[in-house]
């Protein structure tokens, strides 16, 4: 106890002389093992898991198995990464969301929520994975692009630019949504469909498909 008080104590006056914010916002907490990053009392981080020393773990978060947290990234709230899933640059996890297997989270990316990211999902830029959406598979969120929702993306889709899925959609198989489309609903966007421009793909369509490019909205 008297090592981690003083490990902990060492980490933040060693920001503050820099004058950065201490981690976790002042909590409790130590250097993980491996990496030396910020891991807080309240959280937990296997000591197979790495992570780098500007990296943080914080509130009530989890990493384990061999995961890393590297960068300025930061896992927090009640969320868990795990597996072989890798969180870095500036990335967000937090709420209950959860990001395993081979899955990486990077650049400005932002994944909260009751949120699942898993298998070999990239999601990076500046995107958004929130609510209660699944991503999984080899598919990419990234740019400015939000899904949330109920939404289901998975196989090789990409959702790109400053599109968004939401509601019960789903976006599968080799599908393509990006530029400002949104596709809501029920919708489904599969097969080699590629929705783009400020099209709106809504209500029940399913789309296996062709080009869609915002004259005018889908719905059926």
């Amino acid at each position: 106890m008297r090592t981690f008080f003083f490990s902990s104590l060492l980490l933040v006056l060693s920001l503050s002389s820099f004058g950065q914010a201490p981690p976790c916002g002042g909590a409790d907490g130590a250097p993980h093992p491996n990496g030396g990053g910020f891991v807080a009392a309240t959280a937990r981080a296997s000591r197979t898991a790495y992570i780098s020393t500007d990296a943080s773990v914080c509130g009530r978060a989890r990493v384990f198995d061999d995961a890393q947290v590297y960068g300025n990234a930061r896992v927090y709230g009640n969320a868990s990464v795990y597996i072989n899933a890798r969180v870095f640059g500036n990335a967000r996890v937090f709420g209950n969301a959860r990001v395993l297997g081979d899955a990486w989270v990077y650049g400005d990316a932002q994944v909260a929520g009751d949120t699942w990211v898993l298998d070999n999902v990239h999601v990076h830029g500046d995107a958004l994975v929130f609510e209660e959406a699944r991503v999984y598979g080899k598919a990419h969120v990234c740019g400015n692009a939000e899904v949330y929702g109920n939404t289901l993306v998975a196989g090789n889709a990409i959702i790109a630019g400053n599109a968004e899925v939401h509601g019960d959609a789903r976006v599968y198989g080799d599908a393509h949504v990006y530029g400002d489309a949104h596709v809501y609903g029920d919708a489904h966007v599969h097969g080699d469909a590629h929705v783009y421009g400020d099209a709106r793909v809504a209500g029940n369509a399913d789309i296996a498909s062709g080009l869609y490019n915002g004259e005018g909205p889908v719905e059926w």
